[in-house]
């Protein structure tokens, strides 16, 4: 269990530590995508996105990736909410997104039958090492860039 946490924490501050250039992609790539088109920085963290990803590697039931797609639209919004309170120092901002994404990590797991834990144990590790090594993680797991075309 403890494993799971640090990984868990560890994914939040990489994901955190990426926002502000991803943030920027965004808001660039908007400028000049057509209405209803988004660049990569729109698309690697869109909850529908990422919830079809883990429905598809997971083989959610409907019911399960209707509440993952919640759980994970919540985690979006209070993010944004985060990353909009200056008030707040870097640091405190940074402890609460990790315990945040942590949060909703812990609800999904909690969604999926045991078969379905570990194979999202499994992502959850492959992740983290692939961050852990300067690279990014595999095409197709949630919060995986798309591929370069």
């Amino acid at each position: 269990m403890m494993k799971h946490c640090l990984l868990a924490l560890m994914l939040a501050g990489v994901v955190y530590a990426s926002t502000p250039a991803a943030s920027a992609q965004d808001t660039n790539e908007q400028q000049s995508a057509p209405s209803g088109q988004h660049g990569y920085g729109h698309n690697h963290f869109d909850p529908e996105k990422r919830a079809a990803m883990l429905s598809k590697q997971l083989n959610l039931s409907a019911d399960q990736k209707a509440k993952v797609t919640d759980i994970l639209k919540s985690e979006q919004s209070q993010m944004e909410g985060l990353r909009s309170d200056s008030s707040a120092s870097q640091e405190d901002r940074h402890s609460k997104m990790m315990e945040i994404h942590k949060s909703s990590n812990e609800q999904i797991r909690a969604l999926l039958d045991p078969d379905q834990q570990k194979k999202f144990d499994e992502i959850q590790s492959k992740q983290m090492e692939h961050y852990h090594h300067g690279g990014q993680a595999p095409a197709g797991t949630p919060n995986s860039p798309p591929p370069q075309q």
